[in-house]
């Protein structure tokens, strides 16, 4: 929005009023306690106006006041619009529906014209469909930039009334315990609404919150705004305003994704200022756990999709092999893997005799030449390695090395692993071909196609990789997705392709599970194409939007690299997750099964994906033929 607040910058936050009568004093005043902006009713609430009938439809007043209070860059910058509080579009009764709608399409308009960055619109109750057909009419007419903030309680109000009595009827829609209730709300409020962009979620948090279950599906939306009411703050010892331990974790979760907070209520705590609430929401900025160096390397691509690489059919450049040279970990892994591997395969008694052939596949800007280099020195033993590269932009870095480090340890050869005559046979082939899901930048083909120059009783290193995959709900990633549409593909042909994107705003609605195994060196028949039919429990009401992939590979015996989120290397950051979208969003209730169908295929010029449902629903087949994306070989 317009107040980006970045990791480690302070809290962007408004003050909420319900009345206001000088904004110019108002916003004054906000200001003067820190806020940020101010969150006002752009009509004065109690001014109902009369369009169908009534003494009202002829006043001749002014709906509200002049925009002329305040200047246009504030009216941008400063002020979020709050809709009428009485106004109910989807009432029962005809009259107050319809007089509703009128005064809501007045309001809408009227805070178009101001040009306010963001407008708060309140969910209530289960169907709110007549709304979200005059929000969703409003969009699409004329060009105003507004953000509506729907505003929707963590629990619904009816939830958390203590005096509720025993056998009193509560209205609940079927099949749907407290907890879902708001959510669903929501769910269907944004469905309708087609998942427009502009339409964003405002969470209003009470003082009970929900399972962390529940939280985890919530921070999966597309949150911008958060709502705390001054009474869910408790008092310290001093007398100043903090929160319960469990209010305090759900704000960390709030502030990894940059939303903006809104404090509405009266002073709770009378003798500290108003103030005293934004500057403890600035105390748990401060406080809030340092990034890791993922994070921190990953700050900025949070779900930014990026097209899978293809270094086998184009030639990388030389900013993308810096980035992966600089990982801390991946090539100490491949170190300690060369290195177990020497000392299991020459005897001390014969390592001054025993020279081992290592050969490099793909050597790119020499990290692995370097990492087996080191492997051979920590371990006191002799290799002769040759480096193979088909890019040969890299190859000038490595006939550099060779010149100035390597000398004679090292042959440079400029070409393609699956061409090349090898003049001797390998004892180890080490190879880094693997990308998010593993065999997809097709790694199989390429150690398959090289394994006749490796001894009988050779090493691969990797020996061997699976592909996981796991199902996500994520509003923004299947936005993302949607908005990726070319002019000159199919209008569909961007869901089905998979991206690489460092996951962010999404819920994993369980585990993820094996996919695809591949072992070198390869003993059987060299078959890469596979099938594999994955099924996961889903615990509550949700929708599924696509699935997130990931790799685990085994470099040698128990020296692994990973980045399936359990088992995942610390530190590593050569690759950021894959994701495979679904064309349609597909509703999943709570205890029913998500049956997922993947495939790998080839012919002799390329390898692609297909993938689909088949329950709770059936969606199409993705990608048949590889007719919107294939890796060429």
């Amino acid at each position: 929005l317009w107040l980006k607040m970045a990791a480690g910058t302070r809290v962007s936050s408004g003050r909420e009023v319900n009345s206001v009568p000088d904004v110019g004093e108002s916003l004054g005043s906000a200001g003067g306690q820190g806020f940020d902006f101010l969150c006002m009713p752009i009509v004065h609430p109690r001014f109902r106006r009369e369009f169908c009938s009534g003494p009202a439809k002829e006043r001749p007043a002014a709906l509200t006041r002049s925009d002329l209070l305040l200047s246009g860059r504030d009216w941008n910058t400063l002020i979020v619009g709050k809709l009428s509080p009485w106004i109910q579009a989807d009432s029962e009764d005809e009259q107050v529906r319809m007089n509703s709608q009128e005064a809501l399409l007045q309001e809408l308009n009227f805070a178009a014209y101001l040009g306010v960055p963001a407008f708060l619109l309140p969910l209530r109750q289960m169907n709110n469909s007549n709304l979200a057909r005059v929000l969703i009419n409003h969009l699409l007419t004329g060009h105003h930039s507004t953000v509506f903030w729907i505003r929707v309680p963590l629990i619904s109000w009816e939830d958390m009334r203590e005096d509720l009595v025993e056998n009193d009827p509560v209205l609940r829609s079927e099949d749907c315990s407290e907890e879902e209730t708001t959510w669903l709300w929501w769910h269907h409020f944004r469905s309708l609404c087609d998942y427009n962009k502009r339409i964003a979620l405002a969470l209003e948090v009470g003082p009970d919150l929900p399972s962390d279950a529940i939280i985890d599906r919530w921070v999966g939306e597309p949150i911008k705004a958060a709502v705390l009411p001054t009474s869910i703050f408790l008092t310290n010892k001093k007398g100043f305003p903090v929160l319960s331990k469990v209010h305090q974790n759900l704000i960390y979760r709030l502030f990894k994704l940059e939303v903006q907070f809104v404090i509405t209520g009266s002073n709770r705590h009378s003798e500290k200022e108003f103030r005293s609430y934004l500057q403890y929401l600035e105390y748990l900025n401060q406080h809030r756990p340092p990034p890791n160096s993922y994070e921190t390397f990953a700050k900025g691509y949070e779900d930014y999709l990026q097209c899978p690489l293809q270094p086998l059919m184009d030639n990388l450049e030389s900013q993308t092999y810096e980035i992966f040279e600089k990982d801390p970990i991946k090539y100490s892994q491949y170190q300690q893997a060369v290195y177990k591997c020497l000392i299991d395969r020459i005897p001390e008694s014969e390592k001054d005799a025993n020279v081992q052939v290592l050969m490099v596949l793909g050597a790119g800007r020499g990290p692995l030449v370097n990492a087996s280099l080191r492997a051979a020195r920590q371990a006191d033993r002799k290799i002769k390695v040759y480096a193979i590269e088909k890019n040969i932009n890299a190859v000038v870095t490595l006939q550099n090395w060779k010149y100035e480090e390597w000398g004679e340890q090292v042959t440079v050869v400029s070409c393609d692993m699956r061409d090349w005559q090898a003049p001797v046979k390998a004892d180890i082939i080490v190879s880094e071909l693997l990308g998010s899901f593993g065999d997809n930048e097709l790694s199989p083909e390429c150690l398959d196609g090289a394994q006749r120059f490796l001894k009988e009783d050779g090493i691969s290193i990797p020996s061997e990789y699976t592909s996981f995959l796991a199902p996500i709900s994520s509003s923004k990633l299947y936005n993302e997705v949607r908005a990726s549409r070319e002019k000159d593909r199919d209008p569909e042909a961007q869901f089905e392709m998979p991206y690489v994107v460092r996951l962010h705003n999404f819920h994993q609605l369980d585990a993820p599970q094996p996919c695809f195994t591949f072992t070198h060196p390869n003993r059987g028949v060299f078959n890469n194409n596979r099938y594999k039919c994955l099924e996961y429990d889903i615990k509550l009401n949700t929708v599924l939007h696509g699935f997130a992939g990931y790799f685990e590979t085994i470099l040698y015996k128990d020296v692994m690299l990973s980045i399936r989120p359990e088992t995942h290397s610390p530190g590593m950051y050569s690759w950021f997750p894959i994701l495979f979208p679904l064309k349609q969003p597909i509703p999943v209730k709570a205890g029913e099964t998500v049956c997922a169908r993947f495939w790998r295929c080839a012919n002799p010029k390329k390898v692609w994906y297909e993938w689909a449902v088949t329950s709770p629903e059936c969606s199409a087949i993705h990608n048949p033929t590889g007719r919107s994306y294939t890796i060429g070989l």
